[in-house]
Order: structure tokens, then C-alpha cells, then sequence
């Protein structure tokens, strides 16, 4: 009887995280935090959990967390702290990866009272009366 073949079921076409349904904006963010990551440990390996205590000025439990890659709850400011006081300096490389093209929009479509509903300058979806304070039409001159 023939064994069959392992086919893969899906094909990934540039990044696993584009994929997977991220952002680009959430996409770029993760990847950073990955590299950031990656440099990290690469450089903590050579302590123990112990002497990592010292330097980064964590308890045992959150050190842990870090040599085992539980850095969800990790921000990249936080990431960043704890690169460089293992004296690892960040640097960063900035490329536009493709276009991005802004669309001008009329005055109608963000008027708040217009489209009651849609997200307002605030970030709440309430409509008009939430964004009273931030939407003020400028006074018309009679003349």
C-alpha cells in the first residue's frame, strides 16, 4: 500500500502575518517586536536567570517569562529597556514597502451629523452629540 504524499494545504505569499489576517500597520508592529525579541535573547543567553535579575531589574517569574518567549504582555517600550541595559543598541531601517495613496475627502463626509453612526474625532461612535465639543462649523458671514 502506498503511503500518500504530505501536500501542504495553504501556500504563504510573503509574510505568515499577512496571511493570517493582520494589518499591514499591526503586521509591521509584530515583526519589530519579533526582531527586537530575537536580539534579546540572542544576548541573554549568556547570563544566567539569576544575573539577568541584576541587570534588567525584573523578578525571577518575569525574567523567566522572557528567556521563554512569553512576550505578549511584553510592550516594545518595555523590550526596548531591557535591550539596552544589556547593552544592545536598536537600530532601525525605514522603507515604504508599496505605495500608499490618500484619498481627499469632501467636508461632507466628515461631518459627524451628517453620518450619525461613524466613528468621530473622540473615537466613540455616538454620532453628533459625543463630538458636540470637537465639531464646530466655522460662523457664516452675512453680507
Amino acid at each position: 500500500m502506498k503511503s500518500a504524499v504530505n501536500k501542504p494545504t495553504h501556500m504563504t505569499h510573503g509574510s505568515v502575518l499577512d496571511d493570517l489576517g493582520f494589518s499591514p500597520e499591526d503586521s509591521t508592529a509584530l515583526k519589530f517586536k519579533a526582531e527586537l525579541y530575537q536580539a534579546i535573547l540572542k544576548c541573554a543567553r549568556k547570563y544566567s536567570q539569576k544575573e539577568l535579575q541584576r541587570i534588567l531589574g525584573e523578578p525571577q517569574p518575569r525574567v523567566s517569562e522572557l528567556l521563554n518567549g512569553k512576550i505578549a504582555n511584553k510592550t516594545v517600550d518595555k523590550l526596548l529597556h531591557y535591550a539596552g541595559r544589556l547593552g544592545i543598541e536598536a537600530k532601525t531601517k525605514f522603507s515604504q514597502t508599496r505605495k500608499v495613496v490618500a484619498e481627499k475627502t469632501s467636508r461632507t463626509q466628515t461631518n459627524p451629523r451628517r453620518f450619525k453612526g461613524t466613528r468621530t474625532a473622540l473615537g466613540s461612535s455616538q454620532g453628533y452629540r459625543s463630538a458636540k465639543h470637537v465639531y464646530r462649523p466655522a460662523p457664516r458671514r452675512v453680507g
